[in-house]
């Protein structure tokens, strides 16, 4: 007996939907010096940046049309909890171990603080380190045949 409850947005929220955004278009972080954090961002992420304004950069996926924005706020940074992190899928459960074996071995260098064990959680391999500004990023490698997209067509599994 298949127990799936699929909801759509418009029976979450009545009859009618209230909005209708063209495109999840950015997320923000907070950084204390965009330059040592762009040095991370581009060398260790491997992500694109550019400095877009006085006090902000944006970093993105090469090629993808969804970014970041990064605000310089000196010493008022406050990071994020390890429940808010930013997460990159790898290729493999070795690339997840090389990115590890990278984070300890660069630490110095891109001011790399927290580094946890990788595990084995909810289908997937991976580990979680902080930035030189306390945010959290997560390095995984999800299970063959996983993707969001199946997520959101097979619908919600349990009622909200």
């Amino acid at each position: 007996m298949d127990t799936t409850v699929k909801l759509n947005t418009a029976e979450r929220v009545g009859d009618q939907v209230l909005n209708r955004p063209k495109l999840f278009s950015h997320g923000t972080l907070e950084c204390r010096d965009l330059s040592a954090s762009r040095k991370f961002y581009e060398e260790f992420l491997g992500l694109e940046t550019v400095r877009h304004a006085n006090v902000a950069m944006l970093l993105r996926f090469p090629g993808n049309d969804w970014a970041v924005v990064c605000m310089g706020v000196g010493d008022k940074a406050k990071g994020n909890h390890i429940l808010n992190h930013w997460g990159l899928d790898l290729s493999s459960r070795e690339e997840v171990d090389e990115a590890h074996a990278r984070c300890h071995e660069f630490k110095e260098k891109y001011g790399i603080g927290k580094i946890t064990t990788p595990i084995e959680s909810h289908g997937n391999y991976q580990f979680y380190l902080t930035d030189r500004d306390g945010n959290w990023w997560e390095f995984q490698y999800v299970a063959e045949g996983f993707s969001y997209d199946d997520k959101f067509e097979r619908g919600d599994i349990l009622p909200t």
